[in-house]
């Protein structure tokens, strides 16, 4: 092996090079939807790198043709009552799993998580019928509903929990608190990291549901993933207002993510309690 300063420099810059490369590659799809989005409307299919002049036309385009603060607060609120939901059932379901120990645990537990195998249009028809007699179809709480129970969610607190002393818990049970208490008190306070990370993973894939949607939400266009719709027809798709709010999509998503940025890194590389 060769082992000198050189080398060393030489690997380092290899390494840094392939992942600037690689970042590049990731991020020229966003670049290039907000580039779209402020092209001039004659210019969008232009394969110029950089949008010159800048326009704003896509933007007013597209809302005159949908209510696009509508759809943004319609879809925040589904994501965020989504996300929501799946982490305190998870928080619960976890805790009962690792800190509880009773007959067919294991059982229970494997067989809990095996539903995250099953796909989800397995599920749909039975539970499209469930919301056609509840009366909850064209609502958002009929989007949210056979959403709140996430296995992958269950299965990642579980693994965080277990590693969670035991001796703390114990402590706590001497002081005369329960386990409601013990919960709320101690253990989640320890959890914010994990919590935090599993909370932007679940609120981004409910933002970027399509399929479900668009199956209960038949006859309006509650959600931005369905108002993009809107822009493709028959006559042809309007590119620039369908990158226009394409954009304005990924900004909520954008902010949490630096919102939570902190929380999201110590919930990678932190090991132990703080």
């Amino acid at each position: 092996m060769i082992d000198s300063p050189l080398f060393e420099r030489l690997r380092s810059a290899g390494g840094h090079a392939l992942l600037a490369g690689t970042s590049l590659v990731c991020v020229f799809p966003i670049y290039w939807l907000f580039a779209t989005a402020l092209r001039r409307p004659e210019d969008v299919t232009s394969l110029s790198p950089v949008p010159w002049p800048l326009s704003l036309s896509n933007v007013t385009d597209a809302a005159r043709q949908v209510d696009i603060t509508g759809l943004i607060l319609n879809t925040f609120a589904m994501a965020a009552m989504s996300a929501a939901g799946q982490l305190l059932i998870a928080l619960l379901a976890a805790y009962a799993f690792a800190m509880y120990t009773f007959r067919f645990q294991r059982l229970l537990y494997l067989a809990f998580v095996g539903t995250w195998l099953v796909p989800f249009q397995v599920t749909m028809l039975p539970n499209y019928i469930l919301l056609t007699r509840l009366g909850l179809l064209d609502t958002l709480v009929g989007v949210v509903l056979p959403t709140l129970c996430s296995a992958l969610a269950v299965l990642l607190l579980r693994q965080h929990m277990a590693a969670f002393p035991k001796e703390l818990v114990a402590a706590a049970r001497i002081d005369g608190r329960g386990s409601w208490s013990i919960l709320w008190t101690v253990v989640v306070p320890n959890l914010r990291p994990a919590l935090a990370a599993l909370g932007i993973l679940l609120f981004i894939n409910a933002w970027n549901e399509y399929f479900w949607p668009a199956v209960v939400l038949r006859r309006s266009n509650g959600v931005l993933q369905l108002g993009l719709r809107s822009f493709m027809g028959t006559e042809g798709e309007q590119w620039g207002p369908m990158m226009a709010v394409a954009g304005l999509a990924c900004l909520p998503v954008l902010l949490l993510y630096l919102v939570l940025q902190r929380h999201i890194v110590n919930a990678f590389v932190r090991s132990g309690l703080k």
